[in-house]
């Protein structure tokens, strides 16, 4: 039986958005957007000004910002690709959220992000503990908007599930 898989994404500027609907339909994947109950705007993405909400999100590690909405069957899928901007060379805390908001036991989860430069960088380890010990985190790729549908086609089929 193939895998069903979910791609599910929080995007401040777009960008992650376009990805994640190229990878969705590249990968036969259903799309769930995590959107902040509260949006962020320009100002609050302003990560040199230290008191922007952003900057201010990413230095407390503790801070879990409110997801406007949940995703009603989550235990129907097996894989599920979960995108966002890499901010201060991690996943928002948003991400983090979105993990504790549900049972990831026994799903893979394929990350996947967008960024102007940097890597995934400890987003991995710093995501690993929301979720159980039972759930596989893969770290993906970060891309940029640029990418084409058959390059995220390729990614998928080398992933393998």
């Amino acid at each position: 039986m193939e895998n069903k898989s979910l791609v599910t994404y929080f995007s401040a500027s777009g960008v992650t958005k376009k990805v994640a609907e190229k990878l969705a339909e590249a990968a036969g994947a259903d799309l769930f957007e995590i959107k902040p109950e509260v949006a962020y705007t320009e100002a609050d993405l302003n990560w040199m000004d230290k008191k922007s909400r952003s900057s201010i999100e990413m230095n407390d590690k503790s801070f879990r910002p409110a997801i406007s909405e949940k995703f009603n069957n989550m235990e129907d899928y097996d894989v599920v690709y979960i995108g966002f901007p890499i901010w201060w060379y991690v996943a928002p805390t948003i991400i983090n959220t979105f993990l504790e908001s549900y049972d990831f036991s026994g799903k893979t989860i394929v990350l996947f992000a967008t960024s102007g430069g940097s890597g995934f960088g400890n987003t991995v380890a710093e995501l690993k503990g929301s979720v159980s010990d039972t759930t596989v985190i893969k770290e993906g790729k970060v891309f940029n908007s640029g990418i084409s549908k058959d390059q995220l086609s390729s990614w998928v089929n080398d992933l393998g599930l």
